[in-house]
């Protein structure tokens, strides 16, 4: 039996499935400390390098994947196929997993401060860009859809920054700042267990 942080037991004493959940490799505006957002940015050497070591440990820790989905950005979509070279796992665009949008944002210093206080309001477009609202919808939509799937089918979802904090979300109650401020390394895969007792393990 798999127990929650707080110690509860999953529902029924039955596991209920699962899927992982990774970050995309280092981009040359990561190390420059610019927002992507939908911006199309590659993958550094390094970023590639990233990228085939976690397929190496995917294999290494023998986790069970079905298929791998991705957003549709150059950076998401290199990595997930570079760890679907190293563990032959089939790979499909999900178009949902796309980067959040920051508007006039993308390009600017991720720790701005003009940029830190439009994060706090999560009705803000970004003036061209997409809500945290609208960003959670869609990606609450898809991990519903997941679930569904989950008893038979074990993903592992390629994608953003932006999208971990809208997954850790889905999971945990979290705060405005903690939502805000939340992020995951390049290339660090988490696991997420359904149904609802919100607990994730970074296992990289």
């Amino acid at each position: 039996m798999y127990n929650s942080p707080d110690g509860n037991r999953m529902k029924g004493n039955i596991y209920m499935g699962h899927f992982y959940f990774a970050r995309h490799g280092q981009t040359v505006w990561n190390v420059e400390n610019k927002i992507c957002g939908a911006t199309d940015i590659e993958l550094t050497e390094l970023g590639r390098r990233q990228a085939s070591e976690l397929g190496r440990e995917i294999v290494k820790q023998g986790l069970h994947i079905d298929e791998i989905l991705y957003s549709p950005l150059i950076r998401a979509a290199e990595t997930a196929r570079l760890i679907s070279e190293m563990t032959g796992i089939p790979m499909r665009m999900e178009p949902r997993l796309k980067e959040q949008n920051f508007g006039k944002y993308e390009s600017t210093a991720r720790d701005g401060a003009e940029f830190r206080r439009a994060k706090a309001d999560f009705i803000c477009s970004y003036e061209g860009g997409e809500s945290m609202l609208r960003l959670c919808q869609r990606i609450y939509n898809l991990l519903d859809d997941i679930q569904k799937e989950s008893e038979e089918k074990t993903y592992l979802l390629v994608a953003h920054n932006g999208i971990a904090r809208a997954v850790q979300s889905y999971f945990y109650e979290m705060s405005n700042e903690e939502f805000a401020a939340f992020g995951i390394k390049n290339c660090e895969i988490r696991r997420y267990d359904f149904p609802g007792q919100r607990n994730a393990e970074s296992i990289h």
